[in-house]
């Protein structure tokens, strides 16, 4: 493959650093003056929660109130100013019903949004709410911008107040606070996703995107970043993911980044990523219509990174491994075509029928390469795969699919519990003969059965039965068209939350 001239694209790296997000501090004190944040659930709590305004600001808290006839409902807001030294008094409506640390996030990240443009600091009155470190948790990942190539405004600059902290004000703040560690990595490992999915494929492709996981964990114990480049790959035999990225200047590469905290022992969890850096379709192209969103084709890969960086920052005491399979699919010269065999890292052929379907050809060698050389106690690989699973199940679900129960059922509770839920699809032992090849061993897509299933019937079919397997296809989940409390616009930074949890809850399966 011949060198890429890259003087555009690291032009354009070098544009604008991105604004972090307001730092969290904990404290028993508000700080004086700037934006208060009472979350209420009933008029009562105003007496409870609203201890820092003196007598006079309460009574019109509670006068604005009513005249405004706020319900307390979950996410509500009302916006007062105008009393006491506060520049704003925001009001969230707490009450409703669901798992409290997600109605705590949600707070935490509407609390954000609302005084982002704030001209000092933010204090949450979080007394007797439960665990604040949600709060902040929720503020971090609400807050979250990506302005790394928006030109400075010269009419509205940026104030110095605009980076001064949110604080949540509540009892044993010092505990809360060294507390906060593990949710402010959590925080890290799901920006880290999104910056991935947000960035222009011009500046994120197989090489950089190593270079990013290089940077973001140097200096961090436990911790090893490993990049096989195509010669290695060639040598081991691993031709799926070359035959992918064979029609891009951009050479493909398998990362794997491994963590073993303190304490840890035995296999590691593997999370394997789809990370197709740009996904054309290659010479089975794609319709140009928001084509530019395939620049996000690699958010599996940087969902499993970010849940390895995530871990890796707080120190958790697990052993886990994520392999991210990067490739960029172009339609040159030298593209695989439809109708092409090629042998995979563990000697199964694939004819290669399609090749908009790569992400299940890259991940093929990714699962396979993981179970020899890892041993793992379980795999579970992470893929935009299909538009089958949006029109089954759109952005409210991941599709889950797996042989094994236990497995399956520890993916399910860390989803719910952390508020990116799964719907368990079926996956039929009948799928495998649709996917009968008349002259390899298997094709990449189906004779007839669903898209969602084959695609994940195919990634399975690369691990042998004994080794729990689960296939997470988050095409519907990884960008969302609307903001959410806890996310903005677009890439979402999708099951980063939903693995630390996992990993962290983890029980060995039975073998089976």
């Amino acid at each position: 493959m011949r060198a890429l001239p890259l003087i555009a694209a690291l032009a354009l790296s070098a544009a604008w650093p991105a604004l972090a997000s307001r730092p969290i501090e904990f404290d028993e004190a508000a700080p004086s003056g700037g934006a208060l944040v009472l979350p209420l659930g009933t008029a009562e709590e105003l007496a409870t929660r609203g201890t820092m305004l003196d007598p006079e600001a309460r009574a019109a808290v509670a006068r604005a109130l009513s005249a405004a006839e706020f319900r307390y409902r979950a996410e509500s807001t009302l916006v007062l100013r105008g009393i006491g030294p506060w520049t704003q008094i925001l009001i969230v409506g707490t009450a409703g019903d669901g798992p409290e640390e997600l109605r705590l996030q949600n707070l935490g990240g509407i609390a954000a949004r609302e005084t982002a443009s704030e001209n000092g600091p933010v204090a949450i009155a979080a007394a007797g709410l439960g665990d604040p470190t949600q709060i902040g948790l929720g503020a971090r990942l609400g807050a979250y911008r990506f302005d790394r190539y928006r030109s400075p405004d010269p009419e509205r600059p940026r104030r110095p107040g605009e980076d001064a902290p949110i604080t949540l004000v509540t009892a044993d703040a010092a505990r809360h606070g060294a507390a906060w560690r593990r949710r402010d990595a959590l925080a890290d490992g799901v920006y880290f996703a999104r910056d991935l999915v947000t960035e222009p494929a011009n500046v994120i492709y197989p090489e950089t995107f190593v270079e990013r996981t290089r940077e973001a964990f140097r200096g961090i114990s436990g911790a090893s970043v490993e990049a096989l480049d195509v010669p290695q790959m060639e040598r081991l035999g691993m031709n799926a993911i070359l035959s992918v990225g064979q029609g891009s200047v951009r050479p493909p590469r398998m990362l794997i980044v491994e963590y073993r905290g303190p304490g840890a022992s035995g296999p590691p969890i593997v999370l394997a990523g789809k990370g197709i850096t740009f996904d054309s379709g290659g010479i089975s192209l794609k319709p140009g219509a928001n084509m530019w969103q395939m620049k996000g084709d690699m958010a599996g890969a940087a969902a499993v990174v970010g849940t390895v960086l995530s871990l890796a920052r707080s120190g958790a005491p697990v052993h886990v491994v994520a392999i991210a399979a990067l490739a960029e699919n172009m339609p040159g010269a030298a593209a695989a075509r439809p109708g092409d065999v090629v042998r995979a890292y563990n000697g199964r052929t694939i004819e290669r029928i399609n090749t908009d379907a790569e992400g299940r050809i890259v991940l093929a060698d990714a699962v396979s390469y993981a179970e020899r050389r890892f041993r793992p106690a379980a795999i579970v690989d992470v893929a935009t795969l299909t538009g089958a699973i949006v029109a089954a199940l759109g952005s409210d679900y991941g599709g889950l699919f797996s042989r094994h129960d236990p497995l399956a059922d520890q993916l399910v509770a860390a989803g719910e519990a952390s508020g990116e839920p799964l719907w368990r699809m079926p996956l039929n032992p009948g799928y495998a003969a649709a996917m009968d090849s008349p002259i390899a061993d298997t094709r990449d897509i189906s004779d007839g059965a669903p898209g969602a299933g084959a695609g994940a019937q195919f990634i399975g079919s690369f691990v042998t039965p004994a080794t729990p397997w689960a296939h997470l296809d988050i095409a519907g989940t990884s960008w969302r068209s609307s903001a959410q409390p806890t996310a903005p616009a677009g890439a979402s930074g999708t099951t980063v939350r939903l693995l630390d949890r996992f990993v962290r809850a983890f029980r060995p399966i039975p073998a089976s």
